[in-house]
């Protein structure tokens, strides 16, 4: 299990990781060939559809728990009991279908008949770029269906444990997509065709994760879901849909506030900055997701100590990553941005980049606890503490773009952020999640916190020291790159686990040669 879990979280971090790196050679060109308004109303776009998702009772949640249930239960089980497995499969992914439908084609008309109410009357959208903005709003409404058929259709091989198979898809779409995005902006295509370009794009990434998940389950056949499943995906999904709420309120409501009350330009500089620090440090929520899974099935097997071993080391690595990101976008926020974006970029968006970071970082010290939580069966503790997350965030933001602008709304997620994360934590451990917060404290995030704090602290000083010299910036940056993997290598990581990790790089390098 351990193994597999390896080998599932770097499959999954590559899923995100690679389309990441594409990115950061993309938005530039993308931000250049839009302008900054033009990508502003890009972002706005992207902000309205995904905010539509609220709708989604997210079924995938209660999908994953229970296709992860059933695939451990036909394991080395008789024929009869794989039948019954494999019924139960087949009823999730066909309740999961026509839900993932029913709401696709429900918000992609509510997108479609608001685009120009949207565009016109609530939003700050210049004049010139008005009849682009409704179109390609339109356009994003079939865009809307397929994109929640999409992520529904992602999480099946997720739920088998098969995250290299959804991870090659994501690796493809997501290199591909920004690519092709920065050729139709060199053709001269606008707005419109980048919104074609993207349906065109989810359409077929969801006919490939069909054919991967009948590729999985060969003899996957759609049944209808009998009374009982459906109750108990509902069920449990009644509260997993306020963490789903939660997600679009943080992803896209800051966004929105901005798009009216600020602007489309300076939504083009938000959308930048606070888009990079949470796909860096999204990546490891990438490698925390496999725990959900992982955590049901180990749950149904009433192997609660293997899950605790694994909980609490999980947390000590994807501590240490997360805040070794952190550290790096934090420190040196404004260099990144001066040579990434531009010198007006990085006055703009600095600030903003850092404490979205650092927001990030805290939110992410919750992603381990809710998974295990989640797959322990109680949905209802992470989605209560996710619905007053969501709305203190959007009070706190709110209130943040009025007193201070883009920097306002960083600062409100980051308060909202440290009161949640605080007393979330405080609350799962020793009672939902099989683990004592002391231990949690003690093993993982003391150890992560003073090797961070230090090498943090002699980061800056040597920054400000070099008085934004490039040559000594990117000194700096290599110095402190390589603290972080001395101080993970010798401290995080057990003498067991450099062990093990020194024999499959010489296992590796033996079958190379």
């Amino acid at each position: 299990m351990k193994l597999q879990l390896v080998r599932n979280a770097c499959a999954n971090l590559l899923g995100a990781a690679i389309p990441a790196a594409v990115a950061l050679v993309t938005v530039p060109l993308i931000v250049r060939g839009l302008g900054d308004a033009g990508y502003g109303v890009y972002a706005l776009i992207t902000a309205i559809v995904g905010y539509f998702a609220i709708i989604d009772i997210n079924v995938t949640a209660g999908s994953v728990k229970h296709i992860a249930a059933h695939w451990a239960h036909s394991a080395h089980r008789q024929e009869a009991q794989q039948r019954e497995a494999n019924e139960g499969i087949a009823q999730t992914i066909t309740f999961g279908l026509l839900v993932y439908s029913a709401l696709g084609a429900l918000g992609g008309l509510a997108v479609w008949i608001s685009a120009p109410w949207l565009v016109r009357e609530v939003f700050s959208v210049p004049p010139t770029l008005t009849a682009s903005a409704t179109a390609a709003l339109a356009l994003a409404a079939p865009g809307f269906l397929v994109g929640q058929l999409q992520s529904y259709l992602g999480s099946v091989p997720q739920s088998l444990l098969r995250y290299d198979s959804s991870a090659r898809l994501d690796v493809l779409f997501g290199s591909v997509v920004p690519v092709a995005t920065v050729l139709v902006l060199m053709l001269g295509g606008g707005l419109v065709e980048i919104i074609l370009l993207r349906l065109v794009a989810s359409s077929v990434h969801s006919v490939l994760l069909w054919r991967t998940i009948t590729r999985l389950l060969p003899t996957l056949r759609l049944r209808w879901p009998a009374q009982a499943l459906r109750r108990s995906l509902l069920h449990f999904s009644a509260y997993a849909c306020l963490n789903r709420f939660a997600a679009m309120s943080y992803a896209y409501a800051d966004k929105l506030m901005i798009g009216a009350l600020v602007g489309v330009a300076g939504l083009a500089v938000y959308a930048v900055a606070s888009t990079l620090a949470n796909r860096l440090l999204g990546l490891t929520g990438r490698l925390a997701s496999v725990l959900f899974p992982a955590a049901s099935a180990l749950a149904a097997s009433n192997e609660l100590p293997r899950l605790v071993h694994i909980y609490l080391k999980a947390s000590r690595f994807l501590t240490y990553i997360n805040g070794a990101m952190l550290l790096m976008v934090a420190v040196f926020a404004e260099p990144i941005l001066h040579y990434w974006m531009s010198a007006d970029f990085a006055r703009r968006g600095a600030t903003v980049l850092a404490l979205m970071a650092l927001s990030q970082f805290i939110d992410a010290l919750t992603a381990l606890p809710s998974l295990v939580n989640d797959g322990m069966g109680h949905p209802g503790v992470t989605g209560g503490f996710a619905l007053a997350r969501a709305l203190l965030g959007l009070v706190t933001v709110y209130l943040g773009v009025l007193l201070a602008g883009i920097d306002g709304a960083a600062w409100g997620h980051l308060a909202a952020s440290t009161l949640m994360t605080t007393l979330f934590l405080r609350y799962v451990h020793g009672r939902t999640v099989p683990v004592k917060l002391r231990a949690v404290v003690s093993g993982a995030y003391l150890p992560c916190a003073l090797g961070l704090l230090g090498i943090a602290l002699l980061s800056t000083l040597a920054q400000a020291a070099a008085a934004g010299h490039p040559g000594a910036v990117l000194c700096i940056g290599l110095i402190t790159c390589t603290a972080l993997a001395l101080y993970g290598a010798f401290v995080i990581a057990a003498p067991g686990d450099r062990d093990r990790i020194r024999s499959m790089l010489q296992a590796k390098f033996a079958r190379g040669t």
